[in-house]
């Protein structure tokens, strides 16, 4: 058997190109996430909502970006409503940039304290700051992402792949109506110009 992707000219080379895009991206995302919120929880915190939030949001999509595609190859990806599903997921890419980015934007992981052991770091440096118990989950959120240069810059990474799925996820949305007209118009029968 052989494997042959569908033949929609240069709209569907752009849309394997953003979907591969769009895998890789979330992959990274939910392993820095993930990365990150186990070493929370192995220092006995709780997890900030907006780091489970963008786990939640990050596997859903990298779920919905796989089945896609392969309905895709298969020619039975429904495109009008992987447009639709898309510009969703648009919405939620913005909303894990600009929760997770609100904060990192005037932070300079380079004026941070550099880790002090590789197995230490994350807990002791909580530890060293004062922090009440009865503080905001942003506050705390605030308190994970400054404890040193390491984790400054895994957030960074992940707000920056969040911006860059804003941006594939809308031109992807637009490449699925492009390919649904085309398969419209392909479908439709030829005008009788005799009449």
């Amino acid at each position: 058997m052989r494997f042959q992707a569908p033949q929609q000219g240069a709209l569907g080379v752009t849309f394997t190109a953003f979907r591969a895009m769009q895998l890789v991206s979330l992959i990274v995302i939910i392993g820095i996430t993930a990365n990150f919120i186990n070493e929370v929880v192995t220092s006995e915190r709780d997890a900030p909502d907006v780091l489970v939030g963008t786990l939640v949001v990050g596997s859903i999509a990298s779920l919905y970006v796989s089945i896609s595609y392969i309905l895709y190859y298969d020619c039975i990806l429904p495109l009008l409503i992987a447009g639709g599903v898309d510009v969703m997921l648009l919405v939620g890419a913005i909303v894990v940039a600009v929760t997770i980015g609100k904060p990192l934007t005037l932070l300079k992981c380079e004026m941070l304290p550099q880790p002090r052991a590789p197995t230490a770091t994350f807990t002791m440096s909580i530890e060293t700051r004062d922090y009440a118990a009865a503080a905001a989950r942003y506050n705390n959120y605030l308190a994970l992402i400054m404890t040193d240069q390491p984790h400054c810059y895994e957030v960074k990474a992940v707000w920056g792949l969040s911006i860059a799925l804003c941006v594939l996820f809308a031109f992807s949305a637009a490449v699925c109506i492009g390919l649904w007209r085309r398969a419209k118009a392909m479908a439709a029968p030829p005008k009788d110009i005799e009449g």
